[in-house]
């Protein structure tokens, strides 16, 4: 295959991704005609951008922003309670979520708090 020309556009993956997410749709399905690339293509990068932690990334970014800007509700947050022992020797089995009701220290600075993610 010969080199693309400098300067022309490559089809971008984002939107083909979302397409795909939206519709809940394999990534062979994906149309052609939608200029994003194949599903092949779309899908990799995907799992190349959730390994490099773009979407975590991403999500803490938009967390810091809308509080910020007063857009979040913590009175409604939640977050995830320890792994509590199972019974009978058994694996480990998560706790139920446990509700916040003040805001804590690393759900107002998610930005860079480690533990958001």
């Amino acid at each position: 295959m010969p080199p693309r020309p400098r300067g022309s556009r490559r089809p971008t993956a984002a939107p083909g991704i979302l397409y795909v997410l939206h519709n809940d749709i394999a990534w062979q399905l994906l149309p052609l005609e939608a200029g994003v690339g194949s599903g092949q293509t779309c899908g990799r990068r995907l799992e190349r951008w959730q390994q490099a932690g773009v979407f975590d990334r991403l999500h803490r970014t938009l967390l810091a922003e809308l509080n910020a800007a007063g857009g979040l509700d913590w009175s409604r947050a939640c977050r995830p309670s320890r792994v509590a022992p199972a019974a009978h020797g058994d694996a480990p089995k998560p706790c139920s979520v446990t509700r916040v009701t003040t805001p804590s220290p690393t759900a107002a600075n998610c930005a860079s708090a480690e533990s958001c993610r």
